[in-house]
């Protein structure tokens, strides 16, 4: 029966988005299609559109929508401070520890995260999701970068990459409409609708092209285990975080899912950017996404 149960979560809500991605990383497979173009238009329009078109619709108190913000950061520092301290003592070379700190502490809360929470949970936990995946955004252009070029530091850099994530200005935009009750009018209103709905299965194409791109690396039992934190670590710091917090219903189902994730694809971005172990960060994040069905199928069927 709780079998049973399991594999019909299973299909109803991860199977949808392995086969559409399993789509995406065949595409790359044979017809050699790069990942860069699709994932700037998604970058740059659809991501913004959606997280604008969520907020709108669904308008969280600044009471709800501030307690994910910091939810989500405290969660992320959490995470990256605890594997910095566990891999302190290691012989591990920098280039090495620092990418798989970023490898736990972000995780795939956009391409793979609002998909999943959609299917499984609707668009009023979704709407907390992209509080969360907005803040994750921040965290890893901001806290990330510095992260990635600790022993050559560039603030302003870390700046300047930050203020060239477009979901921020979605998310202003939104806040200030809502602030200030501004009219919608009906074909704007339409055109945001459209490409919100089309956002979510172009991330999923997405993540399958990004994936075909994985390399590996011979660090293989420390990427077990980092693999290891990222599912099992990272859930259960997460709720145990929710306790001073108290996030119920669709805000709990959203925020833990989240955190649940598996690592981000972009974290393979910064390995390569500054010079961290790319192969090491890249076979994390296949392993991880290989793998988060094992634990996000029980998490959700728990939530429900």
């Amino acid at each position: 029966m709780l079998f049973t149960a399991l594999l019909n979560t299973f299909a109803m809500n991860l199977l949808p988005i392995l086969l559409l991605s399993g789509a995406g990383f065949i595409l790359g497979k044979t017809l050699q299609v790069e990942p860069r173009p699709l994932g700037q238009v998604i970058f740059y329009l659809f991501s913004p559109i959606l997280v604008f078109n969520l907020l709108w619709n669904n308008r969280l108190s600044w009471r709800e929508a501030g307690g994910v913000v910091l939810y989500a950061l405290l969660l992320c520092l959490l995470l990256a401070s605890l594997m910095a301290l566990a891999l302190a003592r290691t012989k591990l070379p920098t280039p090495t520890r620092l990418g798989l700190i970023l490898s736990v502490a972000f995780a795939n809360t956009g391409n793979y995260g609002l998909p999943l929470v959609a299917f499984a949970f609707g668009k009023e936990a979704l709407a907390y999701a992209t509080i969360y995946f907005v803040t994750n955004s921040l965290m890893f252009n901001t806290f990330g970068v510095m992260v990635a070029s600790l022993g050559h530091l560039n603030v302003s850099q870390a700046i300047r990459n930050l203020l060239r994530v477009p979901t921020i200005y979605a998310l202003l935009a939104a806040v200030l409409a809502i602030h200030f009750r501004l009219p919608m009018p009906a074909p704007l209103q339409r055109a945001l609708d459209l490409g919100a709905s089309g956002a979510i299965p172009l991330m999923l194409v997405l993540l399958g092209l990004e994936l075909q791109k994985v390399s590996w690396s011979n660090h293989r039992r420390l990427i077990g285990s980092t693999v290891l934190v990222r599912l099992l670590g990272a859930p259960l710091l997460a709720f145990l975080l929710n306790l001073p917090f108290g996030f119920q219903g669709k805000a709990l189902q959203a925020i833990l899912i989240e955190s649940s994730m598996p690592t981000a694809i972009t974290t393979t971005v910064l390995a390569s950017e500054y010079r961290l172990d790319t192969p090491a960060v890249t076979a994390v994040v296949f392993l991880s996404t290989l793998l988060s069905p094992l634990t996000l199928t029980p998490l959700i069927f728990f939530l429900q």
